[in-house]
């Protein structure tokens, strides 16, 4: 059994920094790569951010040069800098552990002045 359990989320300004964190635990043999997916209201989820175990990171457009992902062990984090109210959603962590993913609950983002 695997749990990833996010936190960091809540209200932020235009322009604002949010930090996001990912805890995994449970039977972890190998994590090959971590990421972070967003769903906003009315849309489908889509790949924010994603680290594999080798070091190699991908973004999706809409959050390169804003957004960093990092991870360590079994964590991963998502800095979020210069934010912007369509970068709100509820942000989820995902896990692929030899071959299967889990996700976590999710964490809602939203900026809004």
């Amino acid at each position: 059994q695997v749990q990833l359990v996010e936190s960091g989320g809540g209200l932020v300004q235009p322009g604002g920094s949010l930090r996001l964190s990912c805890v995994a635990s449970g039977s972890i043999f190998s994590i090959n790569a971590m990421g972070w997916y967003r769903q906003a209201a009315g849309k489908e989820r889509e790949l924010v951010a994603r680290a594999t175990s080798s070091g190699w990171t991908n973004y999706a457009d809409s959050v390169k040069g804003r957004f960093t992902i990092s991870s360590a062990k079994n964590t991963a984090y998502l800095q979020m800098n210069s934010l912007k109210p369509e970068d709100t959603a509820v942000y989820y962590c995902n896990a692929d552990i030899i071959g299967f993913n889990y996700w976590g609950q999710g964490t809602q983002v939203t900026v809004s002045s």
